[in-house]
């Protein structure tokens, strides 16, 4: 009899940094540089209320974002088998709660439908696609692709220093 049990995959847990909190604050970033031209457009196009509906429509895109990387980064350091169902669930709630955010606001006499639903979509993909060029997908320098030198160094640092406050 094997007295040496390996812990099961789903048991183990994640103490390192959390490179989806770095992820979603750069895609909040570029949200809100694009911000100011989606609701430019919004306004020329359905006018006022496309420009409040593409602004409601953008913070919800902004705030799917940061639950998303809040639920993955909180449930990774419990257990991976959490972070998994809190990823599957966590995706079916979201989209629940963005339908609600939409049926919620849907006769109000601000709301332009088409503003709000081409913002919806086009935030999401747009976001995701721009955020792409700036992903780093190395177990080296997970998250962010570092620019410098000076963030190699940094990025090692920091590292460096959770694994120690880990093992510790």
């Amino acid at each position: 009899m094997n007295n040496n049990v390996n812990p099961s995959v789903l048991a183990m847990r994640d103490t390192g940094p959390s490179p989806e909190a770095q992820i979603t604050r750069d895609i909040v970033k570029r949200g809100l540089i694009a911000a100011p031209v989606l609701i430019g457009v919004s306004w020329l196009v359905w006018g006022t209320e496309g420009a409040w509906s593409s602004t409601y429509g953008l913070a919800l895109v902004l705030c799917n974002f940061m639950i998303a990387a809040g639920l993955v980064a909180t449930t990774a350091r419990i257990s991976y088998a959490l972070m998994m169902a809190a990823t599957l669930f966590g995706y079916v709630l979201r989209l629940g709660l963005i339908a609600l955010a939409v049926m919620l606001v849907r006769n109000e006499s601000w709301v332009d439908l088409m503003a709000l639903g081409l913002t919806l979509i086009v935030m999401h993909l747009g976001l995701l696609f721009w955020e792409m060029r700036y992903v780093s997908a190395t177990l080296a320098f997970p998250g962010l692709r570092p620019t410098s030198a000076a963030d190699v160094t940094s990025q090692h640092d920091d590292s460096t220093r959770s694994t120690e406050k880990a093992n510790a």
